[in-house]
């Protein structure tokens, strides 16, 4: 890997470091682009869904020992969320023929952005959900991911958000780009 950084797929002993690093990028890299209302209402719908790791598809990167970002892709038909927002999961698994992957809970540690920590974890996920058959990915973004995203080549389809339980709007905007 480039730059200097390894990569592996993340295991369930890795949680706890995980959990760390989204916490820490959400509370900080958002702050840029919300309220603190609206940051503490994206915390409902961010973070985790273990069910990338028992598939295999979450990757970690790490700047030496450190962990530096994370995320991944899936074939299943749950866009976005960590496992404390899924109660609407769908666990079910995509046509790569018809349907997009989905890049899923992409987080750069703070003190690491604009570094191609989120770039280098963007291309190991797009290069093997083109592997498993996909010929689009889609992911849902933040106001603070979507100049990233759209530099990588997606495109907006549509904006729409979460109303937090404190009653802040996070807005989120659904991309997609075609892997090719």
């Amino acid at each position: 890997m480039s730059r200097g950084f390894t990569d592996r797929l993340a295991t369930r002993e890795d949680l706890p470091a995980l959990h760390a690093l989204m916490e820490a990028s959400i509370d900080r890299l958002q702050s840029e682009f919300l309220d603190p209302a609206q940051v503490a209402a994206s915390h409902e719908v961010m973070g985790l869904d273990r069910q990338l790791i028992d598939d295999g598809t979450y990757i970690c990167l790490f700047d030496g020992e450190m962990l530096v970002g994370c995320g991944g892709w899936s074939g299943r038909k749950t866009l976005f969320g960590g496992d404390h927002s899924l109660a609407q999961r769908a666990p079910e698994r995509l046509d790569p023929s018809t349907e997009a992957a989905r890049i899923r809970a992409m987080y750069t540690h703070p003190d690491h952005v604009r570094r191609g920590v989120g770039q280098a974890i963007l291309d190991l996920a797009e290069r093997a959900a083109k592997a498993a058959g996909f010929r689009r990915a889609e992911l849902m973004s933040t106001l603070a991911g979507e100049p990233f995203y759209a530099r990588a080549g997606y495109r907006e389809v549509e904006r729409s958000g979460h109303r937090g339980s404190n009653g802040s709007f996070v807005p989120l905007i659904l991309m997609e780009k075609p892997l090719s």
